[in-house]
């Protein structure tokens, strides 16, 4: 993609039947954006949905496949993922490979998928979610903070490998974000107390200001910036 030129192409964003996936869909939209909204249940409130599980490798070829069959692709947000928490010495196996195989690897098969077609395009953009848990000590959650760490390293390396392509990887990583699945979570008063006293903000964050942000690096297509972890988290993991 030539220097200075926004984002081209549609943009595929997974995970976007619900939570930041759907405001980032939403957002992209409203901007002008074509957006492919991919999730399991093939339902979103923006864009063109497509069912697909991400966790699929054939699924995931196949759907991007099918979209660039009708126009480049210009860009891919890997939203789509889990989190679940469990004391560490009681972990199962399977539950910490459950959480890392759509976390973690389906980051690293969408971007491996993606590939070959934002180098057709002539270059794109990765924006991948992360959180602000990746460099944080928090616990009962040992299989989640690994994997959103995981994703910070793949896309620094990712970086490396194909800046040459033209292909920008950046790691959103939010704090706590309030979504419909842990509206109640938050409204509790211990939590309530917990964020009044630790994010300088004094509230989480909302669906809609992650969506701004990934927007924002997709309309300005600013080269250098790419490799980076940007922290979305009213400084709540530096504050004191």
């Amino acid at each position: 993609m030539p220097e200075g030129r926004a984002t081209s192409g549609a943009v595929v964003v997974t995970g976007a039947s619900r939570g930041i996936g759907a405001a980032v869909a939403v957002e992209l939209e409203a901007r002008g954006f074509g957006v492919w909204s991919l999730s399991r249940s093939g339902d979103a409130p923006a864009g063109r949905s497509m069912r697909c599980d991400v966790t699929d490798e054939a699924a995931l070829r196949g759907a991007f496949a099918a979209i660039a069959d009708g126009g480049p692709i210009g860009a891919l947000v890997s939203n789509a993922g889990v989190h679940a928490s469990a004391p560490s010495r009681k972990l199962a196996t399977a539950e910490y490979e459950r959480i890392m195989a759509l976390n973690a690897t389906a980051v690293m098969t969408g971007a491996r998928e993606i590939h070959p077609h934002l180098v057709r395009a002539g270059g794109g953009t990765i924006v991948n979610m992360g959180s602000f848990f990746d460099r944080m000590a928090v616990p009962y959650n040992l299989a989640y903070c690994a994997s959103k760490a995981a994703v910070g390293a793949m896309t620094r390396c990712l970086e490396a490998e194909w800046a040459a392509d033209g292909i920008r990887v950046i790691n959103v990583a939010p704090g706590y974000v309030e979504t419909a699945l842990n509206r109640e979570f938050l409204a509790r008063e211990d939590m309530r107390r917990y964020i009044e006293s630790r994010v300088p903000l004094k509230r989480a964050g909302r669906p809609e200001e992650v969506a701004r942000l990934v927007a924002a690096l997709l309309a300005e297509d600013i080269p250098y910036l790419t490799g980076e972890t940007i922290y979305l988290d009213a400084s709540h993991a530096i504050a004191h």
